[in-house]
């Protein structure tokens, strides 16, 4: 596959990337002379290509399961997302090839370009505030076509009391939350993983939203939730609840409990299968969350 060098430097060592690459090379019409491989992805190979021009972009291959199998619909989505997005506000990258179905590239491949900024190395309450405001930005979006119906990430199947909790009776009252059914709400324009960990920033602004292959239709507060959540796990409880208040004070919906849960819950594996966020910290995390959000319910 790919091998890093140094100052993470990448050194191509396997056929399946070498047919991403000279993929790509053909698009870009001109030689890939630089590849960095690009840390934090969980669906993809995401590389950072330089090419003989000097011009620099990033190509994902659809490399891991299950998303491998679902690359076409996800890479397609995902162009047709940055289209929509080329002339509104949100600073997302350019489509610049994209082979779906893998056909010359061996899996589902998407060519963007490369946008400035990096992934933040910490988060404070003004990030969070930045966070919420590109997220009001995200949904004002108003696309031709509605993209598809969100999908949930908590099935039922994923409704068993985990073995490592402290609160076992909060996951028993989000399961029997969910049972309920969902409200009725007003279709937003999804990011659908918005979280810090698809935002790059420069001098305290974000100046790039990147992963676009879940870009959805369905409610605002799902977005805010996921996002919520992901500052739980990854970083501290007190972040996620400024970041739904800021996001509160900017919303165009009403607020509405349900997603929080929803959302909290679908962090839990399918059963047999280890935890997305599997260090003990990140699991009591998501525990202590979900126990406030269900503390917190309001109805």
């Amino acid at each position: 596959m790919v091998r890093h060098g140094v100052g993470g430097r990448t050194e191509l060592t396997a056929a399946p990337l070498r047919a991403g690459l000279d993929w790509a090379a053909a698009a870009l019409r001109a030689p890939v002379t630089g590849v960095t491989r690009l840390t934090g992805g969980l669906t993809s190979t995401m590389l950072a290509l330089v090419d003989a021009t000097g011009r620099r972009s990033v190509l994902r291959l659809m490399t891991e399961e299950p998303w491998r199998t679902h690359g076409p619909g996800l890479t397609a989505r995902e162009a047709d997302t940055l289209g929509v997005l080329a002339d509104t506000p949100v600073p997302a990258p350019r489509s610049l090839a994209l082979d779906a179905d893998g056909d010359a590239a061996g899996v589902s491949a998407h060519l963007m370009t490369m946008l400035p900024g990096r992934p933040a190395a910490s988060l404070d309450l003004a990030a969070v505030e930045v966070m919420a405001e590109m997220l009001a930005t995200i949904h004002a979006v108003d696309p031709p076509e509605p993209f598809r119906h969100y999908q949930s990430w908590a099935p039922e199947v994923k409704w068993v009391v985990p073995d490592w909790t402290r609160h076992p009776d909060s996951w028993r009252r989000a399961f029997a939350l969910l049972a309920e059914g969902p409200p009725t709400f007003e279709p937003t324009f999804l990011h659908r993983d918005h979280s810090h960990r698809n935002l790059l920033w420069r001098d305290g602004a974000v100046c790039g939203v990147v992963d676009w292959v879940e870009t959805s239709s369905g409610p605002a507060w799902l977005d805010a939730a996921h996002a919520a959540t992901n500052l739980a796990v990854g970083h501290h409880a007190d972040l996620a609840r400024a970041f739904l208040a800021a996001y509160r004070e900017r919303a165009a919906t009403p607020y509405q409990h349900h997603w929080l849960v929803l959302d909290a819950v679908g962090f839990l594996p399918p059963p047999g299968k280890p935890p997305l966020f599997g260090s003990p910290a990140e699991l009591a995390r998501l525990d202590d969350w979900l126990h406030h959000v269900i503390e917190h319910a309001e109805r």
